[in-house]
């Protein structure tokens, strides 16, 4: 089978390899559509160490082709998404309430990271009963791409935030992360939302998103812009969707004394993050620093489809490119560079 890898840090190619083979609890799928995410450009770079023929990609959907003696929801010929975290879940952190970080900090990270992931034309599922959902027939594959990472991560910005009815929210950064942590802070029942970008297409979906104001930080400081905008007071919750020092000491900048710092942006370079020792309060603030790796599993997707089917979101408006699965590598690059304005591309198979 063709599958798109990492060769070593900074190359990768289209290269065949063997299909895989399900064990007693696993499936085989046989992808349909997929998406590109920046951490993949990330993990070429290096973020997670040295890597050799690593098949790339987190984001899939696609039809089952074939399952372990073991699996009892699904059968070959099932549409179905999987989540980019596929934790096992017989273990011990799952069992305390945290899957994702199963058998050791981030181990449910499998896919693109310590396993193959989902650019190929077939990909292995561990533990398919418990990572698999079937897709509605009313969505599309499509729209059941972005529950893998983008949906889930995003929204769980939102969730961790434990927003208030009618509360404020700073999210830095629209990407589709933030993008979608907009999203879900509007279906969290926040009152006032306010997005930070510069890029003019993204300003423009933040506020179709739920954005009810926009922060160019190309323009302006954004943490001094939202503390005017909220008469000084702060907000209860500030997001941080892209990963980096700057927005984080932001986010702690700009959030009330009791509120809450989430973050779910993949903080790739550097080796710390730095806290405003002033705007912290000198550390007795109360503010909270939750986080969280995009929850996976059979009923997070099933909970995300719904809100597909039922058409409280509409994801779709992220794709801005779409592509063969033969000319990925031309996808790859572009995503690395937001070439062309790219949010989100679609690999078709």
């Amino acid at each position: 089978m063709k599958a798109f890898v990492m060769r070593e840090i900074g190359e990768t190619a289209i290269v065949e390899k063997e299909r895989p083979e399900p064990g007693p609890m696993d499936a085989i799928i046989e992808p349909t559509e997929g998406l590109i995410c920046t951490s993949d450009c990330h993990t070429v770079h290096g973020a997670i160490g040295e890597r050799e023929n690593l098949t790339l990609g987190h984001e899939v959907v696609g039809v089952v082709d074939e399952v372990g003696s073991e699996v009892e929801h699904f059968e070959e010929g099932d549409r179905v998404a999987i989540g980019a975290i596929t934790p096992d879940w017989n273990s011990l952190a799952a069992q305390d309430g945290h899957p994702s970080q199963s058998n050791q900090a981030l181990g449910g990270w499998k896919f693109a990271n310590v396993k193959d992931g989902t650019f190929a034309e077939y990909v292995h599922i561990n533990d398919a009963d418990g990572n698999m959902a079937k897709i509605p027939e009313g969505v599309t594959d499509h729209e059941a791409a972005y529950v893998a990472d983008m949906l889930s991560t995003g929204f769980a910005g939102a969730e961790r935030g434990d927003i208030p009815m009618g509360g404020t929210v700073a999210v830095f950064a629209q990407g589709p992360v933030g993008l979608m942590a907009t999203k879900g802070a509007e279906l969290q029942g926040a009152g006032r939302i306010i997005a930070v970008e510069t890029v003019p297409e993204r300003k423009e979906l933040a506020r179709e998103y739920g954005a009810t104001d926009v922060v160019d930080f190309g323009e302006v400081d954004p943490a001094e812009e939202i503390m005017d905008l909220t008469d000084g007071e702060g907000v209860d919750v500030a997001i941080e969707a892209l990963g980096a020092d700057e927005t984080f000491q932001d986010c702690i900048k700009v959030a009330k004394p009791g509120g809450t710092v989430s973050n779910v942006g993949y903080h790739g370079e550097g080796e710390f993050r730095h806290i405003p020792r002033a705007e912290w309060g000198v550390g007795m603030s109360e503010i909270d620093i939750v986080n969280d790796l995009c929850p996976g599993g059979r009923l997070r997707i099933q909970r995300l489809l719904r809100l597909l089917d039922q058409g409280k979101v509409d994801p779709t408006k992220m794709t801005t490119h779409e592509f063969e699965f033969d000319d990925i590598q031309e996808a790859f690059e572009m995503m690395e560079t937001k070439e062309d304005g790219m949010i989100k591309p679609l690999i078709h198979f």
